[in-house]
């Protein structure tokens, strides 16, 4: 290519340009198509169709479909009209007898508002742990392990010993050795009946249970699958009639098996974990064995040991008949009739021998007790509850048994009758089961349910009186951290400051506070969920001093993301309350300070989204200055990360534009001196950040910001610095923890500069121009990838630039800012330098295309040859003849090795034919006819 000087580029008239690309309004009539409507679709079918004593003729016959996706929204969707005809079929072929059943049965089954045994699992493994040696001493020892290996072991060897049993029970169970798998769950079942360990005993319960669990399944998949036959498997509610005879008497060979067991304990666990099998014997065989079950646990000498054996038999009772609740009942009671034997002679010579005292021993109860009440307590009514608090006065208002039942039944029923329960609490015997746990268990269901209004002081005084006495720290944070709730739920901020002082005079002496800290965390947790105005909060007197006992730095960072959480998701409005302000700045400084060498990324962003959401919302109003002084003590509080930075100097850029708003036309030297200090405030605060795209970014934006306050002279220090900062980008950079090129935000960076260096007017000391060199030396200086065509779309965008330069009006002003269009008002000298420059411009480009005339780079070649034809047809003067013999030249370029998309050359093409119909435009008649479309063939 010859280099071409860049003649007057084309005069642009903006204002009527666009006007052509505005969107044409059409009128739409009513009845016309609307994306929304639902799709009728018009279908002709030809059928043939043959009849008797004729020859098959067609019938063209029409339907109407409805859009499938519109019929969902009259319950006409495909998956309903399945389950509609599976009901159909279902019920044509059922009796109604069936029906009746199923439903009956239905009804019956325990919902998912039923806390399963599954959830307290866990719980009660974690609760229960000992320290002293455990054994398994029985026929065990013969078949899995020595006896060496098998006494003395720890609670985690003993974990894994059990589960090494579940597993062999499995494998015998595979290889077909049932046998062997009966004689492993019987063995493991007479476990249950050592208490040698007591305090493990809880936990020790779960374990067995669980492999008494995976017997029962297996016996009962067993029988189930001996039930197949051509009809397919059995239903859910099939009856004794439906299951064959071999499937029967496998069952009632397993029942034999187990009633030929001769201890008890071993005998009732086994025969109740296949309970579920006499469904496959009688109808009535569950409801007669239950009684039968209930009766043998009377049979269980130790106290502890039976109730735990009547939890099982409640909770293989829900699984299969929870209908049956008398047997849940009479268990319950039985229990009770035998409740005298916990403090025997027996029993306590028990507990002298392993050093266990009786508050310890009542506590092991819990989780037997409160699972049967919370199974006879299922939808029970509200009257049974009555009886049970009868009951309980009855045995002299027993606490253990007392505090199961404010754990089983509905928060709803307890609340009801808290003074009841109160005066129950008073009168229980301190020394069995403290008080203090049962007042912490009427907490708990207080926090999910409002006591009578008339009785809420009364119960928070009763309640308190008893937890502020307790001498040890851990029973005393256990309660306080329910009745914390309770306080914030009912009681404004007095009496929830009473609570907190009270907390830090129990928790500070011998720093008690170290050993409580999930407590101390849930009971700010609890405050600020209640507490959503912050001012009100932090004028809590106790709250700040509260916060002082989180002296370990992870705890009191993850308190302060908290407390900062809540102030983002609540606070509606923004805030210059002097007490929230210090507050919050105290909480954000601790976050701020948390982050070190070793601090993670995503931590780092986490604390930066916290701090930047407080910063946001802070408003002094039109108190500018006070403003600017928050941003500036904001600065030196968090100056370690450079989001908060980044975050700074956009909200004194903005404070700066609204001051200009707010200021309009009354721009007295205050105004101006305040403007320049929130520019001051951006230059300085810049360059200590390590990211060089915000550096970028801030200076242009900061530069772009003085400019619209008239700031000159700092705008142009702003843009000289983003010019001297370009040299420096390395040529990959971190993008959210990837290395990633460059080039491409660089080449968006620029897009975005060049469209503000278009309104910079010169300086009158630095020539013309002066800007737009420096930035196109730093362009050619820069080391751009071998493979990269970054810096020659960069100076087509530079071709734009010069254009919209040379028009007598800019596209564009900013107000009581002269640009170069009125500075030189089109003088021929500042037009002379805009050519020479993009002749320059232009050299370099072509030169670029040159260097792309090898095989592997060709296609690279006619991409920009197209990009660059474009810019010449949307900015360029087509008169002149050499512009013109240019972009035919630059035209065939793009299709001369076939690397054009054809599609593209066919739409630009048709696209100058219709502006060449356009009266100013006519001379692109010409060109159109210059231009072929080469084929590929």
């Amino acid at each position: 290519f010859k280099v071409l000087p860049w003649e007057h580029p084309r005069s642009r008239n903006y204002t009527s340009e666009f006007e052509s690309c505005r969107l044409e309004a059409v009128p739409v009539e009513f009845g016309d198509y609307h994306p929304l409507k639902p799709i009728t679709v018009t279908e002709s079918k030809t059928k043939k169709m043959v009849r008797k004593g004729s020859t098959s003729s067609t019938s063209s016959s029409s339907s109407s479909m409805i859009d499938p996706l519109s019929s969902v929204l009259d319950g006409t969707d495909p998956l309903s009209l399945f389950a509609a005809t599976a009901d159909s079929v279902t019920t044509a072929a059922n009796t109604d007898s069936t029906r009746k059943k199923r439903d009956k049965d239905d009804s019956l089954v325990v919902g998912s508002d039923f806390e399963p045994w599954s959830s307290k699992r866990g719980e009660i493994l974690a609760r229960y742990t000992t320290t002293e040696k455990l054994s398994i001493v029985s026929a065990l020892l013969n078949d899995f392990g020595s006896q060496k290996e098998l006494l003395n072991l720890t609670q985690q060897d003993y974990m894994h010993r059990i589960e090494d049993l579940n597993q062999s029970l499995k494998d015998a169970w595979a290889s077909d050795q049932k046998v062997k798998a009966l004689k492993i769950v019987i063995q493991c079942s007479k476990l249950l009946s050592d208490t040698t360990v007591i305090q493990f005993y809880p936990s020790k319960f779960v374990l067995i249970t669980d492999i008494l669990d995976t017997f029962g399944k297996l016996v009962y998949e067993r029988i189930l699958s001996m039930c197949l036959d051509n009809r397919g498997s059995l239903p859910d509610n099939f009856t004794p009639e439906s299951v064959n005879d071999t499937a029967k008497e496998t069952c009632l060979n397993w029942f034999f098996k187990i009633a030929s067991i001769r201890e008890l304990i071993p005998r009732f666990y086994v025969e109740a974990a296949i309970l579920k099998c006499n469904k496959f014997l009688s109808q009535t065989g569950i409801s007669e064995c239950l009684p039968r079950l209930t009766a043998m646990i009377r049979g269980i000498g130790d106290p502890l040991v039976a109730v735990y054996a009547r939890a099982y038999l409640c909770r293989v009772g829900m699984e299969v008949a929870p209908h049956l609740k008398e047997s849940l009942n009479k268990n319950f009671f039985d229990f009770l009739l035998t409740f005298k034997q916990m403090h025997g002679d027996t029993v306590q010579n028990q507990l002298v021998v392993q050093c266990v005292e009786i508050p310890l021993y009542l506590t092991l109860y819990s989780p037997a007790i409160d699972w049967i009440l919370q199974c006879i307590a299922y939808r029970a009514p509200e009257i049974l509850l009555t009886e049970m608090m009868e009951r309980c006065k009855k045995l002299g208002n027993n606490a253990l048994l007392l505090n199961s039942v404010m754990s089983a039944f509905r928060a709803e029923f307890i609340a009801a009758r808290s003074m009841d329960f109160i005066g129950m609490i008073k009168e229980c015997d301190e020394s069995g089961f403290p008080k203090h746990l049962l007042f912490r268990s009427l907490g708990l269901n207080l926090a999910m349910a409002d006591p009578p209004e008339c009785d809420r002081l009364q119960i928070l005084n009763e309640a308190w009186k008893v937890i502020t006495k307790l001498k040890n720290p851990q029973d005393y944070i256990n309660c306080a951290d329910v009745w914390v709730e309770y306080t914030c739920r009912h009681f404004t901020k007095r009496e929830v400051n009473t609570v907190l002082a009270d907390v830090i005079k129990h928790m500070t002496p011998d720093r008690a506070f170290e050993d409580a800290y999930p407590q101390l965390q849930s009971i700010i947790q609890k405050i600020i969920t209640y507490f959503h105005d912050f001012s009100v909060l932090f004028s809590v007197e106790k709250f700040l001093p509260f916060l002082d006992m989180f002296q370990k730095e992870s705890v009191r960072v993850e308190v302060c993301k908290c407390i900062m959480e809540a102030f983002i998701k609540h606070q509606q409005d923004a805030t210059k309350d002097p007490v929230i302000l210090n507050a919050l700045l105290h909480v954000c400084k601790t976050m701020h300070d948390s982050v070190n060498a070793l601090t993670l990324e995503d931590e780092k962003r986490m604390l930066a989204s916290l701090i930047n959401g407080f910063i946001k919302m802070v408003s002094f109003g039109r108190d500018f200055e006070q403003q600017l002084s928050f941003y500036v003590e904001a600065r030196s509080m968090f100056c370690n990360l450079e989001p908060v930075l980044v975050q700074l100097v956009h909200s004194v850029n903005q404070l700066a534009m609204e001051t200009r708003k707010v200021m309009k036309g009354n721009h007295s030297r205050k105004t101006a001196a305040f403007v320049r200090a929130c520019v001051a405030f951006c230059f300085i605060t810049i360059p200590s950040l390590t990211s060089i795209f915000a550096r970028l970014n801030l200076y242009l934006n900061s530069g772009q910001v003085a400019l619209a306050n008239q700031c000159l002279s700092q705008a142009d220090a702003f843009f000289k610095a983003a010019v001297s900062l370009v040299p420096e980008v390395p040529k990959m950079i971190n993008i959210d923890g990837k290395m990633r090129p460059s080039e491409p935000f660089l080449l968006e960076f620029f897009c975005n500069f060049f469209s503000t260096l278009l309104i910079v007017p010169d300086h009158p000391e630095q020539g013309v121009l002066f800007l737009v060199r420096g930035l196109l030396n730093v362009i050619q200086d820069y080391t751009w990838e071998d493979n990269s065509d970054d810096k020659v779309r960069i100076y087509t965008n530079v071709l734009h630039l010069l254009s919209a330069m040379t028009q007598e009006t800019y596209i564009y002003h900013i107000d009581k800012v002269d640009s170069n269009d009125t500075l030189y008002g089109g003088d021929s000298k500042f037009l002379t330098e805009i050519n020479k420059l993009c002749e320059a411009v232009i050299a370099q480009i072509l030169d670029h295309l040159k260097t792309l005339g090898l095989e592997e780079t060709l296609k690279r070649q006619s991409q920009l040859a197209l990009y660059f034809f474009n810019s010449i047809l949307a900015h360029g003067d087509l008169r002149n003849n050499r512009l013109n013999q240019l972009s035919v030249n630059l035209w065939n370029l793009a299709q001369k090795h076939g690397f054009a998309d054809t599609k593209t050359m066919v739409k630009t093409l048709e696209y100058i034919k219709r502006q060449s119909k356009q009266p100013e435009m006519s001379h692109l008649t010409e060109l159109a006819l210059r231009l072929p479309l080469q084929s590929r063939t």
